[in-house]
């Protein structure tokens, strides 16, 4: 499949999905074992299943066997043994918030509930990092570093868990600041085939040894084996925070803004991008009431000083494109306020159809190419008489779809899937990417084809050759 090449393979893939081969008899064995050795702690009803499998994502649920709740490094390294010897798939669970499929079980085995392991093990304020297990989520490493002065700032929206953030490589609105999971995990461990525990580096800010296990680690989606701590840098909490509302007559214009403030180096710390939809769908579930335009959702960090010079030169540019309405403030609770519409842009999304299903996908481009790729996006929507709201964080060139369509309707899934195709083979045009930060999971599988090519192969043989059994998060990334 060539660059670009993904016409029918999108809801083709999915089908094939389901039908993966289990080993009946492994997760028989494996099942008894755990049930006697973790009691209550390991379950097999349908309705506990049921909530570690698919619960935000258009892809069909596909349950698990079982769900064992672990409590510390050692019982995932006695658990990877047991599911080695038996090769019997072992699925990683943590907030269950990835909208790509991670979580399914498409070839059964025991779902991993890393939830239990919530602990913040090292916080070395000198240094700016700390060190968490997989199971502590973003919300509470930040109530739990607020006495410090600290902060992790990668903010996907979802309360995720860090060791599925890790997993995912997942980013989020200050990312155009902070960057995302990549530039801010120093170091896992985990557990791979066998039951060793692995780990990939120390603390040391920079290191040329060896090859670089860590990013290998961080967006493998549970498929190389299982994290059992995260090291991650921390930052300083702002002494000044100002967000701002800036509605704008096009996306066009949007978006056009967005580039320039890039450009400019003016260090914004969020920018996203919110359609005239989108923002009605805010307005009607939040109970607020912003103009129904393309509108951008910023927020500057630094001290009075700069917030205020950052803002001035944000709203020069604003105005040079339309823009006559920026409203910015310091006020905490206007801020969460704006900030909570933001993160509850998928249930407006929703309640703008109740009943429908939605399909939340998202693309990545160069800065440059933004505009260009969002009004295409815009004018297929239009054209094809669809309703699917767009947000972004727009200053890394990543936007968000949310395409309501009727999952029982034959020719209403054959729309979203050829809406699908068209916008991966859109942004991989643009020299972009199928996915910035929803990672590839099931959903994804054959669009990353088309955008890495051979490069998918060589990712095969690393799967391979470290779990040759095929036992970690199986039917992920690639078939």
């Amino acid at each position: 499949m060539t660059r670009g090449e993904v016409k029918g393979t999108f809801f083709v893939a999915l089908k094939a999905i389901k039908a993966g081969p289990r080993n009946e008899d492994g997760i028989a064995v494996v099942k008894a074992l755990l049930a006697a050795r973790f009691a209550e702690r390991f379950q097999t009803g349908e309705a506990i299943r049921a909530q570690h499998a698919n619960t935000t994502t258009y892809i069909p649920a596909q349950l698990p066997d079982a769900v064992v709740f672990l409590e510390s490094a050692a019982e995932v390294r006695e658990i990877v043994a047991i599911a080695s010897e038996h090769r019997v798939p072992l699925i990683p669970f943590g907030a269950g918030s990835s909208l790509e499929g991670h979580v399914n079980a498409p070839y059964g085995g025991i779902s991993v509930d890393m939830t239990r392991m919530n602990r913040v093990l090292a916080v070395n304020a000198e240094d700016l990092d700390c060190t968490v297990e997989p199971g502590v989520t973003r919300e509470e490493l930040n109530v739990y570093l607020r006495d410090t002065g600290l902060f992790f700032p990668i903010d996907p929206g979802a309360n995720a868990s860090i060791g599925g953030m890790t997993s995912t490589r997942a980013s989020g609105t200050n990312a155009v600041r902070y960057g995302t999971m990549k530039e801010n995990v120093l170091a896992v461990t985990a557990v791979v085939a066998g039951g060793r525990e692995i780990r990939t580096a120390h603390r040391a800010r920079k290191s040329s040894a060896g090859y670089d296990l860590t990013r290998l680690f961080v967006g493998a989606e549970g498929t190389l084996g299982i994290i059992t701590s995260i090291t991650l840098r921390l930052q300083g909490i702002p002494e000044v925070i100002s967000g701002g509302v800036c509605p704008f007559p096009t996306i066009a214009d949007a978006c056009n803004a967005v580039i320039l403030t890039i450009q400019s180096g003016i260090p914004v710390a969020r920018i996203e991008f919110l359609d005239a939809l989108q923002m009605k769908a805010c307005n009607a579930y939040s109970g607020l009431h912003y103009e129904e335009t393309p509108t951008l959702f910023l927020e500057f960090h630094g001290n009075a000083e700069s917030v205020e010079l950052q803002s001035r030169h944000f709203a020069e540019i604003a105005s040079e494109f339309g823009s006559t309405g920026f409203i910015w403030t310091t006020n905490p609770e206007e801020r969460a306020q704006l900030w909570k519409a933001r993160h509850n842009a998928y249930w407006a999304q929703k309640s703008l159809m109740p009943g429908r299903a939605i399909l939340a996908t998202d693309v990545c481009v160069p800065i440059s190419r933004l505009a260009d790729c969002v009004a295409a996006t815009h004018e297929d929507i239009a054209a094809h008489g669809l309703i699917a709201p767009i947000v972004g964080h727009a200053g890394d060139g990543n936007f968000h779809v949310g395409l309501l369509f009727d999952d029982k309707d034959a020719a209403d899934v054959a729309r979203a899937e050829a809406f699908v195709e068209r916008l991966n083979a859109r942004a991989l045009s643009m020299d972009g990417t199928c996915t910035g930060e929803h990672g590839i999971g099931q959903g994804k599988m054959p669009f990353l084809a088309a955008e890495l090519g051979d490069a998918v192969d060589l990712m095969r043989q690393i799967k391979h050759s470290l779990d040759p059994d095929n036992i970690f998060n199986p039917g992920k990334i690639f078939a």
